[in-house]
Parts: C-alpha cells; structure tokens; sequence
C-alpha cells in the first residue's frame, strides 16, 4: 500500500460560526432563549443576522472543527462538506483553506444560503446559538471525492450529517472506499439525540463499517441503552477495532478488544466554554494514531487537545496545541 497524502478526511456539515456580543435585552426583544441552542429557519437566520452587530465569522461544524485541530497540529488533512456559493460559503472555504485543510468541495449554485450557526455571547460570556443547516444537509454521493478517499489513513464521519438520506448514501460510500483501499473508518456519534434518532443504523454502522468509534459518556451509554458506563463499554467491546469514549472530567476510556486504557483527563485551570471538546479530543486522537502512537497516547494527546479548547472561549484553541502536544510525548 502506499504511503497515503492525507492523514485524516472528514466529512460533516460545514457551517460558518458568526460570533457576536450582545446584550441580554436584544435576546429578550427578538424572543430568544439565553443559553440555548436552536434550530432556525433561513428566514429567521437572515432576520437576526441583519441586526446583529459588528461579527467574527470563521468555519465551523463538528467533523470541521476536528479537521481544522488536527491540521494546527501539523496532520495532513482534507474535508468535504458542502456550501452555497455565496458570501459565508466564500468564508468557510477559505477560512478552512486558511488553516492548512485541502477543501475542494464544488459550492452548490441554487438552493439554501450556507448554513450558519450564530453565536450571541452576553457580557456575562453566555452564548445563545441560532443553527440554520441551509446547504449543509444536501451533502451527497456526488460531492464526495473518491481519489481523496482512498489516499487518506483515516475517513472521519459526522453523526449530525446522517438525518439526510442523501449523506447516509454518501457516508456508506466512503466508508467501502475507503476499506477498499485497505484505509480506515472514523464515526463520532456527535450526540445523545442523534443516537436516539438513527440506533439502529448506527449499531449497524459500528460493527459493520466503523473501524475507529468516539462517543462521549451520554452518547454510548444511548446507543446501547444501558444504565452504567461499564456495561456500554462491555457492549462496545469486539464490535469496531476502537472505541474511544471520553468522560468530562473523568477523563477517557479506550477499549481495542482485551485491551482498555483509563487515561485522566488533562488539568485545567478554568473551563469557560465547553464547546467543542469532543471535536478536540477527537482531532488529537487520531493525530497521535496517524503519527503512529500506541493508544494511551492518543488519548493522552486528545485529552490535552479537549482541555485547551475549554480554557478559552469557542470550539477551537486561540493558541498553538504543538507545545503541549510534545510535552505529552516527551520521555
């Protein structure tokens, strides 16, 4: 086989994070729950987004963020996902072009705007998100890059991305591309509700064509109704080649058959946004498995990962991940 371009390829929702500050009174006025997430129409996103103030805009998206991670750490990495071509489908691409991803995904000509999620923080660091999934969820078999499939070690799936029938197809498709190519299957569960949603198929998935499962606690202990997290991690046992389930902070679990590593969660001085932590550890983990390490360092380096991204605000670091990351490695 030969020696891959890539390290990892994900495929997931690309949406574009629009961070702006806000005053409480704003959310009251426009009818908005403080501190939650909602789903919104584009209609809605394009009303509240005409009134908001000054903006950061930059990628985002789950398997995206984990993409962006893995390259700051200097992994080789590409993402497909798909935008509309319009302005916030102009700020993903190069925005994620920016930090050293291979995006190359055609922007769809008609249909929805690109999907955004608004983020209102409130001085008292509160953050209230509209998600609109516009072009996101129209992902499918032809936007997928087989060539860029077979020539990466790993292929990272999104579980938000499997509501459309359209992706399920694209996501199938990958994965037999990229076992076909002696490659490997990455799945995130993403979360509880989506396991609540799609068990069976995702059941199906894990034993059948996952080779790499990452699931926090809530997640797997969903998949496999069960009450405790040893009797989830009984079940997970045997049916994919890892399961890397993380647990807050109780750290993670890593299970490959008979073997298990209980590896503690990193020290943080303070958590003030825990946005994004399992995109993190995610992104670290599979850096560290394509880098060649055994698996209690990845989760090692992944844990490091989770603990910088909720010491600062957003779902990515604001700061360089490879000085910590070496310390992890360092005899």
């Amino acid at each position: 086989m030969s020696d891959p371009r890539f390290d990892v390829v994900g495929l997931g929702n690309a949406i574009v994070d629009v961070l702006t500050r806000t005053e409480d009174a704003f959310l009251a006025d426009q009818g908005l729950d403080k501190g939650a997430m909602t789903l919104v129409d584009q209609e809605r996103s394009r009303q509240i987004y005409d009134k908001v103030g000054p903006a950061t805009e930059c990628s985002g998206g789950s398997a995206a963020n984990t993409i962006a991670v893995l390259a700051g750490l200097g992994g080789r990495a590409a993402f497909m996902g798909r935008v509309r071509d319009d302005e916030l489908g102009r700020i993903f691409a190069h925005d994620i072009r920016a930090m050293g991803v291979r995006y190359e995904t055609p922007p769809a000509a008609d249909g929805p705007d690109t999907a955004n999620c608004l983020v209102l923080v409130s001085p008292d660091a509160e953050r209230t998100m509209l998600t609109y999934l516009g072009a996101s969820v129209h992902f499918g078999p032809g936007d997928l890059e087989p060539e860029v499939i077979r020539d990466a070690r790993v292929t990272y799936l999104e579980g938000y991305l499997w509501d459309p029938p359209a992706a399920k197809e694209a996501f199938r498709a990958a994965a037999r591309e990229a076992h076909a190519a002696g490659r490997e299957v990455a799945l995130s569960l993403s979360d509880p509700f989506c396991v609540d949603r799609h068990r069976d198929d995702f059941l199906h998935l894990i034993e059948g064509e996952v080779d790499i499962l990452f699931a926090n606690e809530d997640e797997i202990l969903s998949l496999y109704q069960v009450e405790t997290f040893d009797a989830a991690l009984q079940q997970v046992r045997g049916h994919c080649k890892v399961a890397a389930l993380t647990r807050s902070e109780k750290g993670s679990v890593v299970v490959a058959g008979d073997e298990v590593h209980v590896i503690d969660a990193a020290a943080v001085d303070q958590v003030k946004d825990t946005t994004g932590a399992g995109d993190a550890y995610a992104a670290g983990f599979l850096y560290g498995h394509t880098q060649g390490h055994d698996l209690a360092t990845c989760a090692r380096i992944g844990g490091v990962c989770a603990a910088r991204v909720i010491s600062a605000m957003g779902a990515r670091p604001d700061d360089d991940l490879r000085p910590a990351v070496e310390d992890v490695l360092r005899p």
